[in-house]
């Protein structure tokens, strides 16, 4: 039986952004949205859990050496969004609701295309210290 390991690495990031649907009225955005719809942006402490859970190499030890994890995270995922507007500065949400929602899956997909297909991956990402979301979902 193969024992496989999850290993997780912990990153950080800023960024502000805009929740609405440009074809609705402000009122519509502001009763779906509330404070998250403001025309001035808002912004977030994001929090983000990458894991990564494979057999680890009979040679290494290691699923993933977490050093190269983190320098995937950081020269695909941090260096696009860390201090930016969502809305404004980023290709991925020009057109898509930077919700917690969509912002995980977006980054779930960069990080999908840079590691091997044997490896399992799931990120969490914490919008608040009580509000986070998974991709994906646990037990999907």
């Amino acid at each position: 039986m193969e024992r496989k390991t999850a290993v997780f690495r912990k990153e950080h990031f800023n960024a502000a952004h805009r929740l609405f649907v440009p074809e609705w009225t402000d009122a519509q955005n502001q009763a779906q949205f509330g404070k998250c719809s403001n025309p001035h942006f808002h912004g977030h402490n994001y929090e983000l859990v990458v894991k990564v859970v494979g057999v680890p190499d009979p040679l290494t030890g290691y699923v993933i050496n977490l050093s190269t994890l983190s320098s995937i995270i950081q020269h695909k995922v941090l260096s696009r969004f860390d201090h930016k507007n969502l809305n404004l500065d980023t290709e991925e949400f020009a057109s898509l609701n930077p919700t917690a929602e969509n912002i995980v899956y977006v980054i779930y997909q960069i990080l999908r295309k840079e590691l091997d297909m044997s490896l399992e991956l799931s990120v969490r990402l914490y919008e608040t210290e009580r509000n986070f979301v998974e991709y994906p979902a646990s037990g999907a």
